[in-house]
Parts: structure tokens; C-alpha cells; sequence
């Protein structure tokens, strides 16, 4: 699990020891286990947020951990053009490459450690697969795609791009050098991270050690969840424990905790976790395959817009995957909601 590292995190900034004297840390209100599924055109992901009252996540919709898979030849695969409009996507790349491309003339090609955040806004249609080099040789393919709502002001803003650079992430590390902070979005501990949002949130990849422990800073105002991407560990004052593709919700408070498992697996040698939180947005949320508006009438537009084509168009040197009329939005990236 590569991402972005460093030979020596004792060279990077140090976020400074959060007495537990001070402030109060969140306990943990619950922990669910992210059941399996397919996507776009076949790839596997772990629905990470399955299960979770949306008031636990908001202003969050929607997270899948894409793979871990080790693909054989001919294997990998991506999704088809399908549209967004009312949220932002943001697109983890731990392992692996994915290309974008999109009908407002944006794209790209995100690999190792970096994201790609789009605020789909008033409508876009888009695509998203393994360049074909990939597809002819096979190889690690890992990643996240988070779904972060946008407040009702925004949802019809013009569409734009973020493409941030692994190397563009703030790299800090715990004041023992025993955690790597990939610090996304938002702040930590004074610190900021490269990703601009309508929506105020923290956004982190954090790798613990075997036996290291960390305790963070964070907003009250935020909610805080922490999703294990590999390995073992525990979580919150009462230590409860945690493990690969499970999900935990904190409550209350301004600082939250994790360690990690003296021993880990042999091929999970660290805990891998990404930590999260925003500011609740506290809206109405109506939910339909990849439309997330405030009402039912919005959604109904949202499809009728898509079927006339005004969500732009697909451009004249496309990649080779199907057009947008072979996806029914009611099906499109199904699964996604609760």
C-alpha cells in the first residue's frame, strides 16, 4: 500500500501530544462491517458506509473502498459514462491508475497517493477506467471514492476540478514518529491540507505503526468517523477494536484516538485508516442512483435533464466504453444510498 510515503517521518512535522487532560475524547458509537459488491463495470468495492444513519454521516453520502484487488491480465475495469449532479466525488488512488474523462472537457490520469475532487454541481457526465496498459498487464488496483454533499446554495454551482498530487498532500507525523498523516482536506493540529470544499470537512490517510497510538485534535462541530483500510487496531477511550473494512462512528467531543495491534498480518504489516469528518449540513437529502438533491422534484428534473441531454457532451475522442443512453440512472452506480 504505497500511497505517499516518506524514508524518515521524523523529518516531517510533528503534530504535538494531545494530553488526555484536555479536551474530551469522542467515544465510539458503533462499529459496522462494510459488506462486498461490484461496481461500475465489474470491479470490487466494499460499501463502507452500509448500515449507517445518514445524520451519523452527514455531510457525507457515500464511501466505497475500491479493491484491494491484484488483477490478472485483461482483468481490470472501470465504469461507463454516467452522470452526477448535487455532490462532490473525491477519488483516493492508493494503488494503481485510473483515468478520467468528462463531458465539460475536463480529465486526467490519477496514480499513487493521488485524488481527484469533483464537484459535479448542476450536472456532468463522466468516466472513470484503467488506462489500457493497465488492462493488458494487470497489476494492484486500490482506492476510495468518497461522496460528500454540497449545501442547497451550491448544488447548481458549474462544475470544476481539483486534481491534487500525492506530493501536494501535508505529511505530518505523531509527536513519537509512530503515524503517518496524509493530511488531504481540511486542518489538523494548525495544520492544512490541499483540497478546497464547499462543505467544510477533514479528510486524512493515517499509517500506524504495530503497537503506535494516536490522538488527534478535532472540531466539535465536525462529526468523526474512521474507516480501517488494512490491518488491526482499536479505537476511542474504551480501546474497542477494530479491523480491515470496518467502519466507526465517534461521538461527541474535540479530540479522537486510535492505535494499532502490536502484531499485525504478514501482508498487512501496518493499520491503515482513514479518518474523516465535516461540518453537518442539516438538509433535506433525496437520494436517487447518482442525484443527491433536497427534494423529490429536483430529482425528477435531475432525470429528465439527463434523458435531454443537458448534462453536456461526450467528447468526439472518447474512451472506449459504452455512451451514457446504455445507463438507467435509477441502476447507475446502484446501491448508493441507504
Amino acid at each position: 500500500m504505497p500511497a505517499v510515503t516518506v524514508d524518515n517521518v521524523l523529518a516531517l512535522p510533528r503534530i504535538p501530544r494531545v494530553d488526555a487532560t484536555v479536551g474530551t475524547d469522542r467515544p465510539v458509537r458503533s462499529v459496522t462491517t462494510a459488506p462486498s459488491g461490484f461496481e461500475g463495470e465489474g470491479f470490487p468495492v466494499r460499501r463502507a458506509f452500509a448500515g449507517v444513519d445518514m445524520l451519523d454521516l452527514d455531510p457525507f453520502i457515500h464511501m466505497d473502498q475500491m479493491g484491494e484487488v491484484d488483477y490478472a491480465p485483461g482483468e481490470p475495469k472501470g465504469t461507463p459514462w454516467h452522470p452526477h449532479r448535487g455532490f462532490e466525488t473525491v477519488t483516493y488512488i492508493i494503488d494503481g491508475t485510473f483515468d478520467h474523462q468528462d463531458s465539460h472537457g475536463g480529465g486526467g490520469r490519477i496514480t499513487n497517493g493521488d485524488t481527484q475532487w469533483m464537484t459535479a454541481g448542476a450536472g456532468i457526465l463522466h468516466i472513470e477506467a484503467p488506462p489500457e496498459s493497465l488492462v493488458i498487464s494487470g497489476g494492484l488496483f486500490h482506492g476510495i471514492q468518497l461522496w460528500v454533499n454540497l449545501p442547497r446554495a451550491n448544488k447548481w454551482n458549474t462544475p470544476r476540478y481539483q486534481d491534487i498530487r500525492g506530493r501536494e498532500a501535508t505529511l505530518l507525523t505523531s509527536d513519537d514518529g509512530g503515524a503517518l498523516v496524509r493530511l488531504i482536506a481540511g486542518d489538523v493540529a494548525g495544520y492544512a491540507g490541499p483540497g478546497s470544499t464547499f462543505t467544510p470537512i477533514t479528510l486524512t490517510h493515517v499509517t500506524l505503526t504495530p503497537g503506535a497510538q494516536l490522538r488527534l485534535p478535532w472540531r466539535a462541530e465536525f462529526n468523526a468517523l474512521a474507516y480501517v483500510l488494512a490491518g488491526r487496531g482499536s479505537i476511542g477511550p474504551d480501546r474497542r477494536p477494530i479491523r480491515t473494512g470496518q467502519l466507526a462512528v465517534y461521538g461527541a467531543g474535540d479530540a479522537i484516538s486510535v492505535a494499532a495491534d502490536l502484531r499485525q498480518d504478514a501482508h498487512t504489516p501496518t493499520l491503515e485508516v482513514l479518518l474523516l469528518g465535516g461540518q453537518p449540513i442539516r438538509e433535506p437529502v433525496v437520494h436517487y442512483g447518482p442525484f443527491v438533491m433536497n427534494t423529490k422534484a429536483e430529482i425528477l428534473t435531475a432525470v429528465e435533464d439527463f434523458q435531454a441531454g443537458r448534462f453536456g457532451q461526450i467528447p468526439a475522442r472518447e474512451m472506449p466504453h459504452r455512451h451514457p443512453t446504455d445507463v438507467d440512472p435509477s441502476t447507475a452506480e446502484e446501491d448508493k444510498g441507504q
